[in-house]
């Protein structure tokens, strides 16, 4: 089996791998994105050949396609089910989705996984080297039973015709699939197996987990923490000297992997700064830099220094003068770049490269003017420890946006660095210092651009012995698998069904080094030194002795777990401090009252004779009740224990007979009753006839509920027999007439019922353990004085209410309001808050927007007017909920503004250089005739009668002249640029023979092994007229585009068809290379302008000049 050919450039992609929703995730999305060796988080080993095959799935009238996703039919891997699963108009993004899916991943069985390294490709049909591919590793299972690409190839050139990857309306998809069997290792003992622990990580700390153990094991600096002052008083986690200093010890002495929450709060982070993943290069910086700046004044001053720091010297160096400026400056670690080099050596000879400053580019010598010159680096001194940060990440300005170099990138286990006689080393070099350097550590980054997963392999004594340290777990590992595997480049598989196809199985190894750290041999003595007991302060021995005690109390806590039961005992004084204040339905919150730990085999009484201790109630007076939880969710108390059970039953048979769902906690109710000099006495006797029912209080004036007490009622009782008593709990005159409400439950909705007085208890059907809430009666009253008169009200209040903080969108980081609304409000009732508190007239020109959980920013898409029902429905974000909305106040209202079509256009003006952008908003069923109508009423024309047209624009290239009766309703600004411009006079006049041909400017990108052309600014049309020469048209071009003479001098002229450059001569005739007439789809064919794109990234280039090939833009609306 075979992967057709390397991919071009742009199959290098930026994206996460992910597994699919039915969404694309508009924040961090919920998987740990690591590619390259994705099993990791669940430790496993891969065991024998993996079986592999192709799937080739040809899908015809693709672009006819109207469904959001679409599944391929299933095929057999290894005797696994798979399918391929697309979007083809993306998940939610500009570009095909692409996915493995387990096809029958609903009915395997419980906690079923598989391993599997695979490919996905879409074929390209003209030219099978531009095929695009994308290959991972992935452990399938029920919660990502798919794994993928949401953003496998933008749609923009899948759907260009010119491209070759839609033919005929087809495309064809493959899919290259390898079984890998795995083997679990959950009972690993790094300590016992390796004699390291590792670190645990927060969420995302593996790049920082990574760099502390390569610190850690540099035994000069771990001794150099140690010896930082601290005291018993310091805080460790607002000292980083102290965090780290007992990070180091745990290291040192713990048993077990160590966790990493002191140290990170020592930084200042919270815990959203744990899940982002940094970078660990700035990392490595910023903490050198801090520990530096506090060994400032100690007896380990200048160690970071001594350990890291080297110099070089930058120079320039006149070749005709006798002139040379010289500057010395120190390092920390050194760049080398990856790309183009193919080992460290390589990016040495690159770093010392001489750049020779001639032409445009002379060096300015003070008193000579003008001067051709040398300029370059050499190294001055290295240091002991020697940083070799990787450039795996580099910033592509032609695609506008980071990528990682998973080339192939050799480092030696020797590195000589006086190789060639000194020729790193500048003249003022110490050659007595022999600058041969072992490497030390090995740290490697697994995934793509956008995240992944990072460890280290280490030697921590410079043995023979390496040693992979990966978050918790540590593992012994050969010198091949922490060398030569990290170099990165392509990795072949076996084949192991040589009749299915004989070609290997290729992938890109996403797990390459990204930082070195080398010891010089000379120092190593030095550095790899002896760290005991002794070089740590007595204090921070005592502080993690006790620490380690606690912890020890803990562990031993937990292991005896299954020999104690909690009992958790509320009483009348819980209910009265929580009721009304922290809770108001139910009765308690268990988590908030008295608990005790108690072994399971105690009698209950000699439980009993401890919560008499504990409260002063002697056993005598106590009575307990079971909890039970009700089939309506709510949660009550339910019987009494009975005298046999507390002689009988043991603490773990009671616990057992409460709540078998719970094997750890038994709940209680203690019931006491007081006399009336308030002193306990003996509880009355309960029969089947007597009701425990529990009172709360209303009071709509306040808007308060409190509990008042509890009472026993005999069942054939009725509830007007026990009015004066309700009314001596309240504090009301005995006659004062009351309502009774039943508190049912609430959830999902509120359930509380007036109940009958005048029927039985039983009638009523209450029991044991049931709420009555009661007020004041208000019959005869106005109502309207209260905002909640009655208890159902209140707690539908209380149920439903939600505060929500309010942003505006321009300010989406800042709370700028908050209002207390209900859950229940309809987006009219919404809006009308949130204007009342603005002072704004109309709500209608109100627009809210939801906040995306994940990514705590507003979602792309604002609510539309009357889009949600009610509140819960704007805060809900999948299933998370939230309390933030952002609001924006428009100059039209909602529905109006809805109706219309806004469109952004760039205008381009026709002799000055610029773009101006503007907002169009017009009616949806207006044309683009209109647009341009409304256009010349707000742009600056260079004649009153000048004709506009616009332009669909995209990666520098025209797509499309919009016809002017064509509806905007339909028209995509998000993703493409509309250009708006005059048409040139001479365009309008066009004779029989003449073309309109488009016109790009373009530069050449080899990357591997392949050129790939790469357009950039603005693209713009030519009239050529027959029997027109280059030259003649150069002459026109330059004009057009200002380009002074010297730079134009320089630039290349070429034929471009399906992005091969036919280079041209000035004599060529260039009207006889372009034979179509219609400009639709001639992006295919065009004239390339063939120079170095110089204009800076638009975000850098506020002031800068340049030519009309890339104009500044303005914003006037």
């Amino acid at each position: 089996m075979t992967l057709l050919t390397p991919p071009p450039i742009d199959a290098e992609e930026e994206e996460m791998l992910v597994p699919h929703p039915d969404f694309a995730p508009e924040g961090p999305q919920p998987m740990e994105v690591a590619p390259a060796e994705a099993p990791n988080a669940v430790e496993t080993q891969v065991v024998d050949e993996p079986p592999s095959a192709r799937f080739t799935w040809t899908i015809e009238n693709f672009s006819r396609l109207n469904t959001k996703k679409q599944y391929s039919e299933v095929f057999l891997v290894g005797g696994f089910k798979w399918r391929v699963l697309i979007f083809p108009k993306g998940n939610n993004v500009d570009h095909l989705s692409a996915y493995l899916d387990v096809a029958d991943s609903s009915a395997l069985p419980y906690g079923w996984s598989r391993y599997a390294q695979f490919s996905l490709s879409v074929v390209n049909q003209v030219h099978s080297k531009f095929t695009i591919r994308k290959d991972t590793q992935h452990q399938f299972n029920a919660r990502e039973s798919d794994w993928g690409f949401t953003s496998f190839m933008p749609l923009s050139e899948l759907y260009d015709p010119g491209r070759g990857y839609l033919v005929n309306d087809t495309c064809i998809i493959e899919a290259d699939v390898a079984v890998r069997r795995v083997v679990d290792y959950w009972s690993h003992d790094s300590k016992k197996e390796t004699g390291y622990v590792g670190l645990k990580n927060q969420g995302a700390t593996c790049y920082m987990n990574s760099l502390l153990q390569t610190l850690y094991h540099i035994p000069y600096f771990r001794k150099a923490v140690y010896h930082m002052p601290t005291t018993e008083n310091d805080n460790p986690l607002g000292s980083i000297p102290l965090a780290l200093q007992s990070l180091f010890y745990k290291l040192q002495y713990s048993e077990t992997s160590v966790a990493t929450k002191e140290l990170t709060k020592s930084f200042g982070w919270d815990t959203y700064d744990s899940f982002m993943q940094h970078d660990v290069q700035e990392l490595n910086r910023v903490l050198c830099e801090k520990l530096e700046d506090k060994m400032k004044g100690t007896v380990v001053e200048g160690t970071i220094q001594q350990l890291f720091e080297g110099h070089h010297m930058n120079y320039i160096e006149c070749i005709n003068v006798d002139y040379k400026s010289t500057r010395k400056e120190s390092f920390y670690d050194l760049q080398l770049d990856v790309k183009g080099c193919k080992d460290v050596y390589a990016s040495f000879d690159k770093y010392v490269e001489v750049e020779r400053l001639e032409g445009d580019n002379k060096y300015h010598a003070e008193q000579f003017g003008l001067q051709d010159a040398r300029k370059g680096v050499l190294f001055i001194d290295f240091p002991p420890v020697l940083q070799l940060q990787l450039k795996r990440f580099e910033y592509d300005f032609v695609r506008d946006t980071m990528v990682k170099i998973n080339d192939r990138y050799e480092f030696p286990l020797q590195l000589d660095l006086d190789r060639d006689n000194g020729k790193y080393l500048s003249p003022d070099a110490d050659r007595s210092v022999r600058n041969l350097y072992t490497l030390h550590s090995v740290l490697v980054h697994s995934g793509g651009v956008h995240g992944g997963h990072y460890y280290a392999y280490i030697r921590p004594t410079l043995s023979d012995h390496w040693f992979k340290f990966d978050d918790e777990r540590v593992t012994k590992e050969d010198v091949k698998r922490a060398l030569d595997e990290q170099y990165g480049g392509e990795e072949e598989l076996p084949q192991t069904n040589p009749g299915f196809n004989n070609s290997p199985f290729k992938f890109t190894k996403y797990s390459n080094a990204y930082m070195l750290v080398y010891i010089r041999e000379t120092d190593k003595e030095k550095i790899i030194c002896n760290v005991d007991e002794k070089d740590i302060a007595e204090h921070l021995r005592i502080r993690l002795k006790k620490e380690q005690e606690e912890k020890e109390q803990k562990r031993k806590e937990k292991a005896e777990a299954h020999l104690y039961t909690i009992i958790k005992v509320a009483r009348d004084e819980d209910l009265v401090e929580q009721i009304g204040r922290e809770i108001y339905f139910d009765l308690v919150d268990h988590d908030k009252v008295r608990s005790f730990r108690i072994q399971k085999q105690l009698s209950f009484n000699t439980f009993k004779e401890q919560v008499a201790k504990e409260f002063g109630i002697p056993v005598q007076f106590q009575r307990f009740w079971l909890w039970a939880k009700r089939q309506n969710h709510t949660y009550r108390p339910n019987r009494p224990l009975t005298p046999q059970e507390e002689v009988t039953q043991s603490v773990g048979q009671l616990r057992e007979v409460s709540n078998k769902a719970n094997n750890a906690e038994l709940k209680l109710f203690l019931e006491v009753e007081l006399g009336l000099d308030l002193q306990p006495i003996p509880p009355p006797d309960k029969t089947k006839e007597d009701i425990l029912l529990l009172f709360k209080l209303y009071d709509p004036v306040k808007e308060e509920l409190r509990y008042v007490g509890r009472l026993f009622v005999k069942a054939d009782g009725k509830p007007m027999e026990i009015m004066p008593k309700l009314n001596e709990m309240a504090g009301f005159a005995p006659d004062e007439e009351i309502d009774l409400f039943e508190e049912i439950k609430f959830e999902p909705n509120v359930m509380c019922e007036r109940i009958d007085k005048k029927l039985s208890f039983r009638a009523c059907q209450l029991e044991d353990g049931d709420i009555i809430c009661f007020q004041k009666s208000l019959q005869g009253q106005s109502t309207e004085e209260f905002r909640y008169p009655t208890v159902p009200s209140f707690l539908d209040y209380v149920h439903n209410r939600q505060v929500v903080r309010f942003r505006s969108l321009e300010k989406p980081k800042e709370d700028e309001f908050c209002l207390e609304l209900s859950k229940q409000n309809n987006y009219d009732e919404v809006v009308e808050s949130v204007a009342r508190h603005l002072g704004l007239e109309d709500p209608s020109k109100l627009r809210l927007t939801s906040h995306n959980c994940y990514s705590q920013q507003p979602k792309p898409q604002p609510i539309k007017y009357r889009g949600a029902e009610r509140l819960t429905d704007m805060l809900v974000h999948y299933n998370q909920v939230s309390d933030i909305l952002y609001y924006e106040v428009l100059d039209i209202p909602l529905p109006e503004l809805q109706g219309l079509k806004t469109l952004k256009v760039a205008f381009h003006h026709a002799t000055k250089d610029e773009v101006v952008n503007h907002t169009i908003r017009l009616p949806k069923q207006s044309t683009v005739g209109d647009v341009i109508t409304d256009l010349k009423t707000k742009v600056e024309l260079s004649h009153p009668n000048a004709e506009l047209r616009l332009l669909e624009v995209f990666y520098h290239k025209i797509y499309k002249i919009f016809p002017l009766q064509e509806k905007i309703e339909n028209i995509n600004d998000q993703y493409w640029t509309l250009r708006a411009e005059e048409i040139p006079e001479e365009e309008k006049n066009l004779g029989p023979h003449d073309r309109l041909i488009h016109v790009y400017h373009f530069v050449k990108d080899t990357a591997q092994n392949q050129v790939q052309i790469q357009n950039f600014g603005d693209p713009f049309f030519l009239a050529i007229h027959e029997g027109e020469t280059l030259a003649e048209v150069k002459i026109r071009i330059q004009k057009r585009l200002q380009v002074p003479d010297e730079e134009f001098s320089k630039w290349n002229f070429a034929f471009l068809s399906l992005g091969r450059p036919d280079y041209l001569q000035d004599s060529d005739i260039v009207s006889s290379r372009f034979q179509r007439r219609d400009v639709y789809g001639a992006w295919e064919q065009y004239l390339g302008l063939e120079h170095s794109d110089n204009a800076p990234k638009r975000s850098h280039a506020a002031n800068q000049n340049r030519h009309t090939f890339e104009k500044p833009v303005k914003i006037y609306n």
